[in-house]
């Protein structure tokens, strides 16, 4: 259940949680999460009103051990209830009461909370063998290596195995300027690579990156969609071209369908390499297997995480094709991870890839997408003043509001329906709804009813939140 309320608003809440209305927004969003039980806690003018919290809970020592700031923004959304346990899209707290998991765990959660075949399969490794000797073969690191050969697009042939998907990146980068002999980098205005240096440097959004200037130099970005836009800047100089298929953090930001055509066209007129980023889009999420599917197109290096460790191991990967893999020739070690493609992730990964294909995860999130667009896109034309824009592809869905103030008041309205959605880190003003491709058609059917009655819940006080 949600927890007990906010005393203050949080100090230097802005950047950090990537959300921007002031006070009197945030007034609003508290409105909307206590409207139900029938409590005001704002003042007439906005200004929040002090109220008490328990100091000896869970938040109380993450704000003394792990993140203060980040406890303040937890206590101030009354988000203080601790999770304990889940099955498929369900998420359920230490209290006994159950969520209906939108977020999917920022994409990892493709084959829900404890799919039980993967558990399976992790118990089945972790009686053998955990971490690997680094010195003798690994039988499951070379199985999953096969396997995804086998279903990559094109001769995308050799994996090299990480442990999440900024390290994906970062491996990426390094073999592209390994292998092409070239240092400059194009990324997209609005995209997310992870928040390592390398991967922050390709990122697209400056409220994470100036802290840590100087960056990695040599990176020119570019506006996502916009393939004339890529030309102009393309050059000998120029070592890869760094892309999401669809922007997740940027907002589910669905480029033109010839948009990758052309990027791979510009990559190879130009003799750069054409990095693919499949981190959120990966593992079935848009309707194909790999979002580049879509499109026909075959990259150079196509990096994965997040839903291949089947919800309960962290790993990442770098799938590339044979030209690329030559760096290692000569220098076998030139890049490693002692983590990375461990028995256990490994084995996990393998069994995770497994339940994608057999219980046919890509096209249940293509059939399950199709009716969740159509339900929405009307719910956008009856309320146009509160939902300006739906948009995506299967099960990777983008709801735009015309503020981060709106945006969030319909995450509170959930959060009291007991459902869970967050925004999209790089534009604050759309929430993304990427549940599990296990949710239940009558568990979908009930999240489009709660999120309708969220909008019209919000609709009653937009334009007060919009003054």
């Amino acid at each position: 259940m949600i927890g007990s309320p906010p005393r203050r608003l949080p100090a230097g809440l802005g950047p950090g949680f990537a959300l921007h209305p002031g006070p009197f927004h945030w007034c609003l969003i508290n409105r909307a999460m206590t409207a139900i039980k029938g409590r005001e806690r704002c003042h007439p003018l906005g200004a929040p009103i002090a109220m008490q919290t328990h100091s000896d809970d869970l938040l109380f020592r993450y704000e003394q051990a792990v993140n203060p700031g980040l406890a303040r923004v937890f206590r101030f959304m009354g988000l203080e209830s601790v999770e304990a346990t889940g099955y498929g899209a369900i998420l359920v707290d230490e209290d006994g009461e159950e969520y209906l998991d939108l977020a999917g765990g920022y994409g990892v959660m493709v084959h829900g909370y404890r799919h039980p075949r993967i558990v399976a399969a992790a118990h089945h490794q972790l009686d053998r063998l955990g971490q690997s000797s680094r010195v003798l073969l690994n039988r499951p690191m070379v199985e999953l290596a096969e396997a995804l050969a086998r279903v990559s697009p094109g001769d995308l042939t050799y994996t090299f195995f990480c442990n999440s998907g900024a390290e994906a990146v970062e491996a990426a980068l390094k073999l592209s300027r390994a292998a092409t002999g070239r240092v400059q980098w194009v990324s997209t205005n609005g995209a997310f690579h992870g928040k390592t240096m390398g991967a922050l440097s390709v990122s697209g959004r400056r409220t994470y990156q100036d802290p840590f200037e100087p960056l990695v130099p040599g990176v020119t970005q570019v506006p996502f969609g916009d393939a004339d836009r890529l030309a102009e800047v393309m050059n000998e100089d120029v070592a890869a071209v760094i892309v999401e298929p669809i922007q997740g953090e940027g907002g589910i930001i669905v480029p033109p369908p010839d948009y990758l055509g052309r990027v791979r066209a510009l990559c190879d007129e130009a003799g750069a390499l054409m990095i693919v980023d499949e981190v959120q889009t990966g593992m079935g999420r848009t309707g194909k297997l790999f979002a580049v599917e879509h499109s026909g197109v075959v990259p150079d290096l196509l990096c994965l995480a997040k839903a291949l460790g089947g919800g309960i191991m962290p790993i990442g990967a770098v799938i590339g094709r044979p030209a690329v893999w030559k760096v290692f020739d000569e220098q076998p070690l030139i890049h490693t991870s002692t983590f990375g493609g461990a028995p256990l992730a490994t084995a996990v990964g393998l069994a995770a890839l497994k339940v994608t294909l057999e219980d046919k995860l890509p096209e249940r999130a293509e059939r399950l997408g199709r009716l969740a667009m159509a339900e929405l896109r009307a719910l956008k034309d009856a309320y146009p003043e509160v939902l300006t824009d739906v948009r995506g592809q299967g099960l990777m869905i983008g709801l735009e509001f015309p503020s981060a103030g709106l945006a969030g008041a319909l995450m509170a309205e959930l959060f009291q329906r007991h459902v869970l959605a967050v925004y999209t880190l790089n534009n604050e003003r759309v929430i993304r709804l990427i549940p599990p491709l296990v949710i239940g058609d009558a568990e979908l059917g009930r999240a489009l009813a709660e999120i309708s009655s969220a909008v019209a819940s919000v609709a009653v006080y937009a334009n007060e939140l919009e003054e």
